[in-house]
């Protein structure tokens, strides 16, 4: 779970017990040639062993939007092992306690004390008109399943005033228009993880909240101005139609649903910071947008990426007769530096599984090395 993901978990409590989403029919996933399922790409790795474990790509949006085109083979990955890990503990109440005391600010502080005044004055209109608009924005759905504005918008954005900027930050890229339709059904990687609980599996994480957190309170005052300041001229803009956002959750649904697996997209949905590298910024503010680039590359892909793939590496080593399944955002099983090359240096083989492959339980899959991705994973207790 990634730090803009942990707002979509904190609203999932929302959810009226009783009240499961339906699934409908989705719609098509449009993909270019519109292959069989068979010819799809998957985000299914195996690492081979007797008994096999896997590494699952995960997106954070609502289950409902992907798990038709889940190929079968994931699908059957999961329901074979018997040991399901995840990056955070999703199902523990300390998860959520422990990130939003991370959020807080020290010493009893307020934004009002800590803010440029004519940034915290924008901040607070801006909060005010997703306020106004959010009654707008739900979904006949969402009020049918008991999820009222107010109550939504203070879950999200309540007691903001004692949040860090950078949470903040965070907090206003997840107050969008399309991002309020979603709540109410578990994201995908929640949704595994109650579907492990229901089966009664064992589960884990391979990473603590502290971990994930302390890196985004680790940038200095004036990047976490500068961060804050470019969301709210993003947001400002989109308000006013000059905007186009580069890529939307929309997109994000289709390369993932299409088995994209080339795609940059998933990146930013994995470490869920914005780029904020832009052409039209000017030179100084350009090496700042940079700078804050390369520090959450290093501190909440590559730096965590060795680290979980080493407890990953331990987990299998305690228990060599165990089969695991590891979810985690997909971002992380792409690119350089993953998770499946720290597991390959330490001399595992770990392949990647095509839809339409069927898997056995003892052999893993029949299949030459495909490219290999990046993946996120969550530390050990």
């Amino acid at each position: 779970m990634s730090p803009w993901g942990w707002f979509l978990l904190q609203t999932l409590c929302l959810l009226p017990t009783g009240a499961a989403p339906r699934r409908g029919a989705p719609a098509s996933a449009n993909c270019e040639l519109k292959p069989q399922q068979s010819e799809l790409n998957s985000f299914l790795w195996t690492i081979k062993r007797d008994p096999p474990s896997y590494f699952f790509g995960t997106i954070h949006v609502p289950y409902t939007r992907v798990w038709d085109f889940i190929p079968d083979n994931s699908k059957e990955a999961f329901q074979q092992s018997s040991i399901v890990y995840f990056e955070l503990d999703l199902t523990d109440p300390y998860t959520i306690s422990a990130l939003t005391s991370c959020q807080m600010l020290p010493h009893g502080e307020n934004l009002q004390d800590v803010l440029p005044r004519d940034i915290y004055c924008r901040l607070k209109r801006h909060l005010e008109y997703v306020k106004l608009m959010m009654p707008s924005w739900m979904t006949p759905d969402q009020r049918g399943k008991g999820l009222y504005a107010d109550y939504l918008f203070n879950a999200i954005a309540g007691n903001w005033e004692r949040k860090r900027p950078v949470w903040v930050m965070l907090m206003v890229n997840s107050l969008t228009e399309v991002d309020i339709k979603s709540r109410g059904v578990p994201v995908l990687d929640l949704y595994l993880a109650q579907e492990a609980e229901r089966l009664r599996k064992q589960t884990g994480a391979v990473e603590k909240v502290e971990e994930q957190c302390h890196p985004l309170n680790g940038l200095n005052f004036s990047q976490v101005i500068f961060a804050l300041n470019q969301t709210l001229l993003q947001q400002e803009s989109l308000r006013a139609g000059s905007l186009q956002i580069p890529y939307t959750t929309e997109d994000l649904i289709k390369h993932y649903n299409c088995g994209d697996l080339s795609s940059v997209i998933f990146s930013h949905d994995s470490s869920q910071v914005p780029n904020f590298i832009n052409a039209t910024l000017p030179p100084q503010e350009r090496v700042t947008a940079q700078e804050i680039d390369s520090y959450f590359r290093q501190e909440l892909i590559y730096k965590r990426n060795e680290r979980m793939g080493k407890r990953v590496k331990a987990l299998l080593e305690e228990f060599p007769d165990k089969g695991f399944f590891f979810a985690f955002g997909a971002g992380h099983f792409m690119g350089n530096n993953t998770v499946l090359d720290v597991l390959r240096r330490e001399g595992y083989e770990v392949e990647h599984a095509p839809a339409g492959r069927p898997i056995n339980k003892a052999g893993g899959f029949g299949m030459t090395t495909a490219t290999v991705c990046e993946g996120k994973i969550k530390a050990s207790k």
